[in-house]
């Protein structure tokens, strides 16, 4: 089992939209990054990721969700309609892909971003880099447990 972070802004999909789906899993669709998309099909069944809200008054990580379909092609991306759509994906080249996440929990407060930066076990997670926007990055283990932790404290003294 891989560890993975995801980003999504909270007024297109939030972690209390993801609650409210059939069977509390989604598509995660419309990422138009060649990097973020490489991890989304490195991800398997199984595999679990933080939800993390970006774009927002607080941002941080708000649960935790589970990928139930490896990656798979993202008719997002062919659907004229779509905000998603590209003009050179095609059915017969088709660009960008989507797995479908489920539900798993939501934390009693958000994990801020400026929380995670103050730790200095998690010096080396991505996220917390200058200069790093992907939309889904992968976790380590270490980091994972470490976020994780029942008895972690993420207050800033």
């Amino acid at each position: 089992m891989r560890f993975w972070l995801m980003k999504s802004e909270p007024n297109v999909f939030s972690i209390d939209d993801l609650v409210q789906c059939p069977n509390q899993t989604e598509p995660w669709e419309g990422v138009r990054n060649y990097q973020a998309r490489n991890f989304m099909r490195e991800m398997e069944c199984g595999d679990l990721a933080f939800f993390y809200h970006s774009n927002c008054k607080e941002t941080g990580i708000v649960g935790v969700m589970k990928i139930v379909k490896a990656a798979y092609v993202d008719d997002s991306a062919l659907d004229e309609n779509s905000p998603y759509f590209d003009s050179k994906s095609s059915v017969e080249k088709p660009r960008w892909c989507c797995v479908d996440v489920q539900f798993v929990e939501k934390f009693k407060r958000t994990i801020t971003l400026h929380e995670l930066k103050a730790n200095i076990e998690l010096s080396d997670f991505q996220l917390v880099q200058r200069g790093n926007r992907l939309s889904i990055l992968p976790v380590t283990d270490t980091q994972w447990a470490f976020i994780k932790k029942p008895d972690i404290s993420f207050q800033i003294s």
